[in-house]
């Protein structure tokens, strides 16, 4: 073959959200969108602030077509840099120069140009995940060349399971990404988590005489819920990168911007940081979209209102629980994490598809028997849906 067989395997199979979603928009043509309960892909309802909308509309008007469409630096605008770069410091005390982040197309660019950055794949480097994960994961860490290790959970409550997490340690540790608020459950890894994760690494780090890098992903950083705190990494351990996105915080997803950013403690960082420009430069992800750099840097401060997400949450997760499903309550996202009848989260995806529910099955996401709800849909699709959940439940808990 002419190819790249690999690639071709990537191409000619959709990951299953897609695969769900296009069925989706297949059924809605055919009985109505309104009879169609889609709860499969991670795209945000809730709308941009208006003062994004405002914000694109003023720099149309009153700025030159090369800040707005041409290139900027290869690693990103250098105001725009500043600008969060201030942001950061300001919010979570850290001292970090614009000269430590690297603007990205969102946290897909982000983690594939880190993980780039970082692995060696002739020394065989390894990336430890915790599930339940992201399924992209498994792809952007192989493609980098490193081998995928899983890290199973606290079945009661999801957080990490230091225990097991210290037993996947090996010296071909390379890196560690913590993704938090989750996707594909929501939860929010606590800062005693945090603290006792970053100790192990320290520890290790010491052992083994190299650094093990955190990758934070965190691209759900502000959709969290009540008084919920989502500690900041970098203030817990030196060897970071914060993977950034705005998708979620701003709802806006399809413009596919965000940046990287290098711990300033961190071990030879400067460097480390090279390897990054070095990484994006080799992935062609140079100059992210520049019209959305300068609205970023213009809405540094602005964020989505959470509060219709809550209410699905909480429309959601009472309404299921009360028919008797077993969740973990999310503190953050929007995904509700379902564990399956039987444990056969296929077996429960067909059932639920019979009553027109749309269900992400997550063997994929490293832990079996579960389905994600992504409940960032319209409270009508979240309110249709109770009767066809409660229809569901009296076929499977019978």
């Amino acid at each position: 073959m002419g190819f790249n067989q690999k690639m071709f395997g990537l191409g000619s199979k959709r990951s299953i959200i897609r695969e769900i979603f296009e069925y989706s928009k297949t059924r809605a043509s055919e009985i109505g969108a309104e009879n169609v309960f889609d709860f499969s892909l991670g795209n945000p309802s809730v709308p941009a602030p208006a003062d994004v909308n405002d914000t694109i509309r003023t720099l149309l008007d009153t700025q030159s077509s090369v800040l707005l469409h041409g290139y900027t630096s290869a690693q990103g605008d250098a105001n725009v840099r500043a600008v969060i770069a201030n942001s950061i410091n300001e919010r979570f005390g850290v001292k970090i120069s614009p000269n430590m982040l690297y603007m990205t197309c969102g946290a897909a660019a982000s983690l594939s140009i880190c993980l780039r950055a970082l692995i060696e794949e002739e020394k065989g480097d390894e990336c430890i995940v915790f599930a339940p994960f992201f399924t992209e994961y498994r792809v952007f860490i192989e493609n980098a060349g490193g081998k995928v290790v899983i890290s199973t959970p606290l079945e009661s409550n999801l957080q990490i399971d230091i225990a097991d997490f210290e037993s996947k340690i090996t010296p071909a540790t390379k890196a560690v990404i913590v993704n938090s608020p989750n996707n594909p459950s929501g939860v929010v890894y606590s800062e005693q988590t945090i603290v006792e994760l970053c100790r192990v690494l320290k520890e290790k780090s010491s052992e083994y005489g190299h650094p093990i890098y955190l990758i934070a992903d965190e691209p759900y950083r502000e959709l969290v819920y009540s008084d919920v705190t989502v500690p900041y990494l970098m203030n817990y351990y030196d060897n970071t990168l914060v993977c950034y996105s705005y998708s979620k915080s701003l709802s806006l997803p399809g413009e596919r911007i965000g940046y990287i950013a290098v711990c300033p403690k961190m071990e030879d960082g400067m460097n480390v940081y090279l390897a990054v420009c070095g990484a994006g430069r080799s992935l062609g992800y140079v100059c992210a979209p520049s019209l959305f750099q300068q609205v970023i840097a213009r809405c540094i401060d602005a964020k989505v209102n959470v509060d219709a997400y809550k209410e699905n949450r909480d429309l959601l997760y009472d309404n299921l629980t009360a028919y008797g499903y077993d969740c973990v309550k999310p503190d953050g996202a929007f995904y509700l994490f379902v564990k399956a009848p039987d444990k056969d989260a296929f077996a429960f995806y067909e059932k639920a598809k019979a009553h027109e529910i749309l269900v992400v099955p997550c063997d994929d996401f490293g832990l079996k028997g579960y389905v994600r709800i992504a409940y960032c849909t319209s409270k009508q699709t979240v309110i249709g849906a109770l009767p066809a959940f409660e229809a569901l439940a009296r076929e499977c808990f019978a």
